[in-house]
């Protein structure tokens, strides 16, 4: 513990944000991190908790609170309070293979956890990761690590968003040859091009490329794996495949007149944008319309940056769940993960721009209207539940202008071709069934979202670790990882 008063001579100080009408100008990230005396005092804060939940992972009244990565949070708060800052990146990098990404886009369960939060505020944790990892490259620690061993397993990694970057990472290290396979046109999954540049700057992931290739770790573009290359021929390449891909199938809407223009996937819409960013390549563009979008999270809330960014007339968020309290409810107590309201900077962009928040709670599309086969508004109609089932509110229904709709309603699992191509058994979430991340075929594995199901970044890093472990131990006998 650095500083036994540090939690309470200084208070939560989050690193800053561009002001809406400076950030809404461009794609560039708008975090602005504070210098690293600042951090100090943030790190100060910690209180080195004699059973640190920060760092547990605990499953309370169904919802996770704390890091499913166990970091060693409160060792390299101290670290960073004592200015041994080498020290901190080596225990981030013992648990955490890729902080600069979790430090960017992590709701961070870490904090939600901390002990400060009890009766104030939590310290600044996320902040804290994300100063470490970027003191380390500035000063040259993050280096190529090459294996100490090489064994003669081959292992196809089908997928390589963060749990294929993380399972990558560890089987490298451990020996075996891995080899990466990604049907966009660049590494990154989900990390690439499902999270827009303004919360993700792409060059964090082609500097994390390029460590791991220089690591032995062999990255092919362009190839979709069930398609452009059989199951027959990867398990006659390698010993192992573990599948990474995600759980991409979209959840689309049931409403009248589905298949008119001007409704899109989110995730299309998203990817669009990020491929014209990086080689201005065509894209939906937002520019002067209407925009309703389908979906309250954390992507129809990039969403509403983005159409932001584009230039839209209007946007609107509708959200079928009521809104959640401002404040912890009495039967959400700390250190459960606080179900409240989170106004993002999407949301607040929109205030800033339209003068109001764009979410209407307890609301879905019920028609979509058209002239010409294209959009041109949607009827929406009031929702609540009754006896745990959906129903609508009679004589709720509304007209609203709209000439591009975005579904962001969330995924139900993996997509058909790779189910087909594989022979899984899939769960009613349309998961991969595994046992111990092993399907029913033994050489072939599952991980990440296409396991678990849609999630945080965190979880599919854990996720991709502890496949590493498993097939580790499949092909050794044992496992050191």
């Amino acid at each position: 513990m650095g500083k036994p008063t540090g939690f309470l001579e200084y208070e939560r100080n989050e690193n800053t944000w561009k002001s809406p009408s400076d950030r809404i100008q461009d794609f560039e990230e708008f975090k602005l991190p504070h210098d690293a005396e600042e951090r100090r005092k943030q790190a100060a804060r910690c209180m080195n908790c004699g059973v640190p939940f920060c760092q547990s992972a605990l499953e309370l009244n169904r919802m996770v609170t704390g890091c499913p990565l166990h970091n060693l949070v409160p060792e390299w708060n101290d670290a960073i309070y004592k200015n041994h800052l080498k020290e901190a990146y080596e225990r981030l990098s013992k648990t955490n293979p890729y902080p600069e990404f979790t430090g960017r886009v992590c709701p961070a369960l870490c904090e939600k956890a901390c002990l400060n939060g009890y009766d104030g505020q939590s310290v600044t944790i996320h902040d804290d990761e994300l100063f470490i990892i970027e003191t380390a490259y500035a000063n040259g620690w993050v280096k190529p690590v090459l294996p100490q061993i090489h064994t003669d397993k081959r292992i196809a990694i089908i997928g390589s968003g963060p749990s294929g970057l993380a399972a990558a990472h560890d089987l490298n290290q451990r020996g075996h040859h891995v080899t990466v396979f990604e049907r966009e046109n660049r590494p990154g999954g989900l990390l690439m091009y499902g999270i827009p540049n303004m919360k993700l700057n792409k060059k964090y992931i082609k500097r994390r490329i390029e460590i791991l290739e220089a690591e032995g770790v062999e990255f092919k573009t362009n190839v979709n794996v069930g398609q452009d290359l059989s199951e027959k021929q990867l398990k006659k390449d390698y010993d192992v495949i573990l599948l990474c891909t995600g759980s991409k199938k979209a959840r689309d809407l049931n409403a009248k007149n589905r298949n008119i223009r001007g409704i899109y996937f989110a995730v299309d819409y998203l990817t669009q944008m990020t491929k014209h960013l990086l080689d201005d390549t065509d894209y939906i563009n937002a520019k002067d319309k209407n925009v309703i979008i389908v979906g309250g999270g954390d992507t129809g809330n990039d969403c509403t940056g983005t159409a932001i960014r584009q230039g839209c007339a209007s946007v609107t968020q509708l959200e079928m769940m009521p809104k959640a309290p401002d404040t912890r409810a009495a039967d959400n107590p700390w250190p459960e993960w606080p179900k409240v309201c989170k106004t993002d900077y999407g949301q607040q962009e929109s205030i800033f721009r339209f003068g109001k928040d764009p979410r209407i709670y307890e609301t879905t599309i019920k028609e979509f209207i058209s002239k010409d086969n294209q959009l041109t508004a949607v009827k929406t109609v009031k929702v609540g539940f009754k006896d745990g089932k959906l129903q609508e509110v009679a004589g709720s229904e509304q007209t609203l202008p709209c000439d591009l709709l975005l579904i962001a309603a969330g995924f139900v699992g993996i997509e058909d071709y790779v189910q087909k191509a594989f022979q899984l058994e899939t769960t009613p979430r349309n998961t991969i069934v595994t046992h111990q991340y092993q399907t029913a075929d033994e050489q072939v594995f599952a991980a990440g979202d296409a396991r678990r199901g849609q999630s945080l970044v965190v979880w599919a890093i854990h996720e991709g670790k502890e496949a590493a472990k498993a097939i580790d131990r499949w092909l050794m006998g044992y496992t050191n990882l």
